[in-house]
């Protein structure tokens, strides 16, 4: 997605002078008596004119408080938030990836925020970012803003092949990629890597399987289940149907370049990724499409991940209220649809989806986050992403192992993952 050429002197000039204080204590009053809430954004997450605007108005709400944004960046930011929680001088609100929340729950710090749901309208909170941020029954996160995968699809190559419109149901997908997968001709059905592990996350999840599971605290890897065997090999399926790297994921190389680069006919990705195609091919501009993973039946989009952000408030912090309030403000419908509309994102909440209507990409997103999943909520599972036996598993398969002895092997070493304590 397309991101300013420069920032706002303002919150440039905040972020900056935010990040000279280092470690000094937030909340505390300034030199003038105005009191200050500082809130950590990550990078290139959200506009910087955007959320200076949602700064003004909390201002304008809040006489006398004043609000610092500081820009992290994603990389070392696990470590950070910890020692930010555990040292209580901290910001007073943060922005954290969806699938982190149980790791700074177990670290302890992270405030309870259970009795303020209805406050911010949590019955219409997404699913697939409602999930993550719930602990034990506890909710500890609160959606900010979502994104997940879509099928871009090259309408040209559909009509040539006499596919007069995307499919609703996973069988009609098959067939539909079987009459656009031409190889003769230098064509592709679908460009999928043999190690696309959230893809296949989500046809794992529309058996009624997962990757790991709980019982007792205890969580053990479920790759071997009848019903994630049955998400395996749909994949496999799909993926024969292009010329997707058995051995590597969407990165290397970037699928979004191949889609752009050869006849291929489908791409499973975030919408904000039809930019990228684009700009390396403009030929492309007016040939692009999207719709919805197709799911089991035409009645339900498939289950996809759904990767965003949540905010979590530090039990330290000597702006309490004030980071709660600015909170409220930002997760706000008001706020959501602004952030959805600018950002091409999925907004927090079901009742602000329509806002997308009038961007098909987008749209398609709203509409799969309808049947959004979350990761399991692990507090080790960053390790288990850094050392991922799921990838390894699809690359088995993919060449030829047996589907039933892989993933044994593979939820064994999830088992051994999830075990260990989160660092």
């Amino acid at each position: 997605m397309s991101r300013p050429a420069r920032r706002s002197s303002r919150l440039a000039l905040a972020t900056a002078v935010a990040l000279l204080l280092g470690s000094t204590a937030c909340g505390t009053d300034t030199a003038n008596g105005e009191r200050t809430v500082e809130v950590w954004l990550m990078q290139h997450s959200v506009r910087p004119d955007l959320v200076e605007r949602v700064v003004d108005e909390f201002e304008q709400q809040h006489a006398g408080v004043k609000v610092r944004v500081v820009e992290q960046k994603w990389d070392g930011i696990g470590e950070k938030v910890t020692a930010a929680l555990e040292s209580g001088d901290g910001p007073d609100v943060i922005e954290v990836g969806n699938t982190q929340v149980a790791r700074y729950v177990a670290g302890g710090g992270v405030r309870n925020l259970t009795l303020e749901v209805s406050d911010l309208d949590g019955d219409d909170w997404i699913p697939g970012l409602a999930e993550p941020g719930k602990i034990d029954g506890y909710q500890f996160g609160i959606p900010y803003y979502a994104a997940n995968r879509v099928v871009i699809y090259r309408k040209d190559l559909f009509a040539e092949a006499g596919v007069e419109k995307p499919p609703k149901t996973r069988e009609q997908w098959l067939d539909a990629t079987r009459r656009l997968h031409q190889p003769e001709e230098g064509r592709q059905g679908i460009y999928l890597p043999g190690q696309n592990w959230y893809v296949l996350a989500g046809f794992i999840w529309d058996e009624g399987g997962d990757l790991a599971v709980e019982q007792s605290g205890q969580w053990s890897g479920a790759l071997h289940t009848k019903e994630a065997l049955r998400g395996m090999a749909y994949y496999q399926e799909l993926q024969a149907l292009g010329n997707g790297p058995a051995g590597s994921d969407e990165a290397e190389p970037n699928h979004a370049e191949v889609f752009a680069d050869e006849e291929v006919a489908q791409l499973i990705a975030v919408p904000g990724e039809a930019e990228q195609i684009v700009n390396r091919n403009p030929d492309l501009r007016d040939k692009l499409g999207f719709f919805p993973v197709p799911g089991k039946s035409a009645n339900e989009p498939g289950a996809v991940f759904t990767g965003g952000s949540v905010l979590i408030l530090p039990e330290k912090s000597d702006e309490r209220e004030m980071g709660y309030q600015f909170l409220k403000l930002l997760t706000s419908d008001k706020w959501q649809r602004e952030i959805a509309t600018t950002m091409s994102y999925v907004p927090n909440r079901t009742t602000a989806s329509d806002v997308l209507k009038g961007h098909p990409g987008a749209a398609a997103m709203a509409k799969g986050a309808e049947n959004g999943h979350a990761t399991p909520n692990s507090p080790s599972w960053a390790a288990l992403e850094a050392d991922n036996p799921v990838k390894r598993y699809q690359t088995d398969v993919l060449t030829g192992a047996d589907p039933a002895t892989a993933a044994r092997k593979a939820s064994s070493e999830i088992t051994s993952l999830l075990s260990a304590r989160p660092r």
